[in-house]
């Protein structure tokens, strides 16, 4: 399907690529990892020809069409929705544009006729009288409505346009589909049709994604760029995730036995292809776990933060009591009448539809705003550290990564180098990485820097905006680990479903008109069919 041979990429003294060789065969989809910086955007570009390789060639089969999700959202605002969506499959839509040519002539003469004709046969062969009812379909099932399907793009909301640009990649069944972040700014629901449409998907896919359980859904391929190399593996994610820290184990164990590490291997394959074997891309897609191979398996160079919440002390049985909280902002409701009674050893996965409620909620909360109506109250033996969802304001100033956490020590010990360097090695800022002035980090070091502030607090409570934005897959994974591990109360909010599955024992739904409280995974909650009905109620 396509092939990608000799690829190399250098930008001055830095290789990205060196002399790659791989292929991406039809029918498969596959999920494209490596840490940030290691060149999956750049890698994806090469392949659909917006950036051009030092050395090296990528072939498409001939016949094959390619589509690529659209990263810029701005590209169409000057055209209606449902022609956005057309111009998903270019040979039709160049031969609509052709056809309506031939007929707006004003003398119209026999040879336009035969002309018209000629190219009608070939529009009808490519499905282009239909056209127009399967791209409105898609847009409905992606949740854009039937009204905004003649609107100019720019009159569209960003996640609305998001949706749209999704449709456009999807339009015409594409041979070769290439998407980068395609889970950005969708929502639960909207991910969910897309993990399913994509795991029913015959044609080839390579996606660039954060999100683990989209990965672990529709992939039945990981490549893995590392090294400047990609090394293709059968599988999933998970798959790849927990193999290759199986195999650093193993790698670390020198005495142990072959045989020994072979049972160990094939002990993994047959737990994982039983987990997995009830998973929609194993059903629906090519049954990846028949191809699965212990000489697969390798240890993987990632380097994975160590992120260890511990507690100064427990806390008690009363954690927070929220009563009767509302809030407004430039004249709109964000939330009224909010009811939470938090308790001990709970988890809290807190979400809206409207994302502002969910910040302006902690914002309160925490103390750095105040609601206008009702009131709030912590336990007397908690204490909290907050991850907000924008830190910029914390990293104003040209400190050292050293001086900078060190302001946020409590004690003189803590104050130590020794001890600052030790929060901060663990966020894998070692040696002179810890010198970095802070102002001139990235979004995903910054995010790590605040992880270390909250470490170095050892709060009961644990207050989290949206963990996962600008984390690498490390990073998120290493967090996730460590929520799940925490023994003290979460209250945390994020787009990544992973995360929300397996931390979270209560669900906490801030709507229009309160909250919908339940104590269950998020899995339950999405399934359950009364929570179904009780949201379409609250939201309306």
């Amino acid at each position: 399907m396509l092939t990608v041979s000799n690829l190399s990429v250098q930008f001055g003294k830095r290789v990205l690529f060196d002399e790659v060789n791989t292929k991406f065969n039809h029918g498969n989809c596959y999920g494209i990892i490596g840490a940030n910086g290691s060149g999956k955007s750049t890698f994806l570009k090469i392949l659909s020809g917006d950036f051009d390789p030092t050395s090296g060639s990528v072939h498409l089969d001939k016949g094959k069409r390619m589509s690529v999700l659209s990263q810029d959202h701005f590209a169409f605002d000057d055209f209606p929705v449902l022609e956005t969506v057309l111009m998903g499959n270019k040979p039709l839509f160049d031969l609509k544009k052709e056809l309506d040519a031939v007929y707006a002539k004003p003398d119209f003469s026999e040879e336009d006729g035969v002309k018209a004709g000629e190219l009608g046969a070939d529009f009808e062969e490519m499905g282009g009288w239909t056209a127009e009812s399967e791209a409105a379909s898609l847009l409905s099932s992606l949740g854009v409505k039937d009204k905004s399907h003649f609107v100019l793009m720019k009159d569209l909301d960003g996640k609305s346009k998001v949706r749209v640009l999704l449709a456009q990649a999807l339009f015409g069944n594409p041979d070769l589909l290439i998407m980068d972040e395609p889970t950005n700014d969708l929502d639960f629901e909207t991910i969910d049709w897309l993990e399913n449409f994509l795991s029913n998907y015959e044609n080839t896919v390579i996606v660039v994604s954060h999100d683990r359980h989209f990965l672990d859904a529709v992939c039945t391929n990981i490549s893995d760029i590392d090294f400047g190399k990609i090394n293709q593996y059968s599988g999933n994610y998970s798959f790849w995730y927990e193999s290759s820290q199986l195999a650093a184990k193993q790698k670390a164990q020198q005495n142990k036995k072959a045989e020994d590490k072979k049972k160990e291997l094939e002990e993994f394959i047959r737990r994982f292809s039983a987990n997995v074997a009830k998973s929609k891309q194993a059903t629906s897609r090519k049954k990846m776990i028949e191809k699965l191979n212990i000489t697969d398996i390798k240890p993987s160079s990632r380097r994975y933060p160590a992120i260890i919440f511990n507690q100064e002390r427990e806390a008690g049985d009363q954690i927070l009591h929220v009563e009767n909280l509302s809030k407004t902002k430039d004249g709109e409701v964000v939330f009224k009448d909010i009811n939470i009674n938090l308790s001990k050893g709970d988890k809290v996965f807190l979400l809206s539809k409207a994302s502002r409620a969910v910040t302006a909620f902690y914002e309160i909360i925490f103390g750095n705003d105040s609601a206008d109506t009702g009131d709030f109250k912590w336990g007397v033996t908690t204490s909290q550290a907050y991850l907000p969802i924008e830190n910029a304001e914390f990293f104003n100033n040209k400190l050292s990564l050293v001086d900078w956490l060190r302001q946020y020590a409590k004690t003189e010990e803590e104050r130590e180098e020794v001890n600052i360097r030790g929060f901060l090695g663990k966020m894998i800022f070692s040696g002179d990485e810890a010198l970095k002035q802070s102002n001139v980090l990235s979004g995903g070091e910054k995010v790590r820097c605040m992880l270390s502030r909250m470490m170095m607090t050892r709060a009961n409570v644990l207050l989290v905006d949206e963990p996962t934005n600008h984390l690498d897959l490390e990073s998120i994974q290493a967090f996730n680990n460590a929520l799940k591990n925490y023994k003290g109360n979460i209250i945390f909010s994020t787009h990544d479903h992973e995360f929300a599955q397996t931390v979270a024992n209560r669900i906490i739904e801030i709507t229009p008109s309160g909250v919908i409280d339940r104590y269950m995974t998020f899995d339950e909650y999405l399934a359950d069919k009364k929570v179904k009905e009780l949201r379409v109620k609250m939201y309306t």
